[in-house]
């Protein structure tokens, strides 16, 4: 028998090679996700028993491909026939569309999937929805976590996409180097929501999606290979290298959520670290700084900090500050506040973070970074309650367990004589 965990993470790994190699063989994009889910299904199927193949995406395209023929096929038969002399004159588009996909490098593909996803006819959101939705396999209820909105507003926003895409005819070839460069942010942005989503991994019970985190850097490295001299790309780069190097420290021996002060920083990926550090440093000597180049900074303040009383959180504020000012966000004032309580302490923190409750009302982090605050301050009734809501909302059992940590611990001192 085959570990289902180790199988489940090599599905969700390879998905996206086998989407993007799956629709530039059939040019249908909804063909090509009923293909690997097939695909996948029958792997769920097949491979506890008989073991994984030598390699899964070859494996789900193969599959997937045989699977969406047979059912092209099943639909064409419920059609007429064209004349006899159209199908005299017409090539055997199978086998041409088979030697396409066997011979083609499919590792590449998802890159190039998400410049097609990032097409203009598409509004931004649409795009970046769109793409985390068929590159990365994420759930409407994942991506709609990620942009803050509801289900609903996600799934009809998918829906339209998709059916923008099918209504505009847009081709599904590699854009050029205009239009690459056009989608750059939008690209960007998805490869930082896919790293996101398998950092923090609000899809399943399994902390610490790997598989996500490291394809996401292996297609910022492909970015950057195609956009060497842009010093965004490059602090995207870092900020993932730089994030994904804690990976190991983030949580103990029974998967129970370590925060950043407490890790064990002789656990921190030294060759990650030294690559995001090279090349923030090598961004920042642009002097264009961006978002990502401001996030990869504070990511650096802390990885260079031997131990956690020397973290320079007065410049990590700054940062901050910069990076509220470029880019407005109640996320991002809440990780202010987590600074300024550093700096200036809990009822200055407070002050910032209370504001933000009408457009956070659905964010786990932001009940716990509450309750942590109200604590603080000694008051505990707030916080309990805080923290009540903050397991509501919370995305994985290790959310959950480390707010309950801090609910024992108040209940511990209520007992206490």
């Amino acid at each position: 028998m085959t570990d289902m965990a180790w199988i489940h993470g090599a599905l969700a790994a390879a998905r996206p090679q086998a989407v993007a190699a799956l629709l530039r063989y059939f040019r249908d994009l909804d063909l090509a996700e009923e293909a690997v889910q097939d695909a996948c299904l029958r792997a769920l199927k097949h491979w506890p028993e008989n073991g994984p193949p030598r390699d899964p995406v070859a494996w789900l395209i193969m599959v997937g491909r045989n699977a969406g023929i047979d059912g092209t096929r099943r639909r064409q038969r419920e059609m007429p026939l064209p004349e006899e002399a159209v199908l005299s004159e017409m090539d055997d588009a199978e086998t041409q569309a088979a030697e396409r996909l066997d011979g083609a490098h499919y590792r590449d593909d998802v890159l190039r999937l998400m410049f097609i996803c990032c097409h203009p006819e598409l509004p931004a959101t649409q795009q970046i929805a769109l793409a985390l939705r068929i590159v990365s396999g994420l759930s409407v209820k994942q991506i709609a976590r990620a942009f803050l909105v509801s289900e609903s507003a996600m799934e009809q926003r998918i829906t339209r996409a998709k059916a923008r895409i099918a209504g505009a005819g847009v081709p599904f070839e590699p854009p050029g180097p205009v239009e690459r460069a056009q989608r750059l942010g939008a690209v960007a942005a998805m490869l930082y929501l896919i790293f996101t989503e398998g950092y923090s991994a609000t899809g399943g019970d399994v902390p610490l999606r790997a598989g996500l985190c490291e394809e996401a850097i292996r297609l910022a490295r492909l970015l950057l290979r195609l956009f060497p001299a842009e010093p965004e790309v490059m602090g995207l780069t870092a900020l993932m290298l730089l994030q994904h190097a804690r990976a190991a420290a983030r949580l103990d021996a029974r998967g129970a959520i370590v925060l950043l002060e407490d890790q064990d920083r002789s656990r921190w990926d030294t060759t990650l670290i030294a690559e995001g550090l090279a090349l923030i440093d090598k961004a920042m000597r642009h002097r264009a700084p961006g978002a990502y180049q401001i996030q990869s900074a504070i990511a650096a303040l802390h990885v260079r900090a031997a131990t956690p009383q020397d973290t320079d959180w007065v410049q990590i504020e700054r940062l901050y500050g910069a990076l509220e000012h470029l880019n407005p966000s109640p996320v991002i004032t809440l990780n202010r506040a987590v600074a300024v309580a550093k700096v200036s302490g809990p009822a200055a923190a407070l002050a910032l973070v209370e504001p933000l409750a009408p457009r956070l009302s659905g964010y786990f982090y932001f009940f716990g970074v509450k309750g942590g605050l109200l604590l603080q301050l000694g008051r505990t009734d707030d916080a309990r309650a805080a923290f009540d809501q903050a397991i509501a909302l919370a995305g994985t059992a290790a959310e959950a367990a480390h707010i309950r940590m801090h609910l024992d611990r108040l209940e511990q001192q209520a007992a206490a004589p």
